[in-house]
């Protein structure tokens, strides 16, 4: 297991004030974002883990990774002639929720969720770019536990456990409906592989913030998916 703390993170209050669309609110606000964002630096702690697992007993709809059982067809698929995976959990860190904001500050807390997005998507960058470095990887896709209903959320379950405690890692917990705190945290596992997947191909939902490729219908057929 190799484990990433006190990740580096940019953050440029400027950047936070355009993506939440306040550049015309005003220089008190203004002034409220830039002091958000100053204290925000002090205290980010974007935070990442990962494993080296080797997929193992491959059968109908599941597979083993590490000794661990996973059930998805579509991840069995996609790890089909795949023998080695990287299987993570990424962070944007605890201590941004120590950032003050004031109760029902409802903007100000909005900027702070954008701030935690970026410093998950640091804790991202750095991790992909460490395997991309360490184990000569070169194209990569991978999947993420409830990104699909074919892959539910519950499969954290699994996930989390090829670490231990995640908690005690890089404090990142499990709710009783297996969603993640802090919020902007991320599960999945990664692998080298030439052909191209992301499971936003298989989902027809129309609106998506976080859609990161278009619905595939013929992808879809494929694999199965009914929609």
């Amino acid at each position: 297991m190799e484990l990433f703390d006190r990740l580096p993170l940019e953050l440029d209050a400027e950047d936070v004030i355009r993506s939440a669309h306040l550049t015309d609110a005003g220089d008190d606000i203004a002034a409220q974002v830039r002091e958000l964002v100053a204290a925000a630096r002090h205290l980010a702690c974007p935070k990442a883990v990962v494993e080296v697992g080797y997929v193992e007993n491959r059968r109908e709809g599941a597979v083993d990774i590490g000794g661990v059982s996973f059930t998805s067809r579509i991840l069995r698929a996609n790890l089909e002639d795949v023998e080695r995976v990287f299987v993570y959990v990424a962070t944007c860190g605890r201590e941004l929720d120590e950032v003050p904001v004031p109760a029902g500050d409802f903007l100000l807390d909005y900027c702070r969720d954008l701030i935690k997005a970026q410093a998950l998507a640091a804790a991202m960058r750095h991790l992909g770019q460490h395997l991309t470095d360490k184990y000569a990887l070169g194209k990569t896709s991978g999947m993420n536990p409830g990104s699909l209903e074919d892959w539910p959320i519950t499969e954290q379950i699994p996930l989390f456990s090829i670490f231990g405690d995640v908690e005690e890692v890089i404090g990142v917990t499990l709710t009783d409906s297996c969603l993640m705190i802090p919020n902007k945290s991320l599960s999945g596992i990664t692998y080298a592989t030439e052909a191209s997947f992301t499971s936003c191909q298989l989902c027809p939902r129309g609106i998506c913030s976080g859609r990161r490729a278009p619905f595939d219908p013929e992808l879809a057929t494929t694999y199965g998916v009914t929609t």
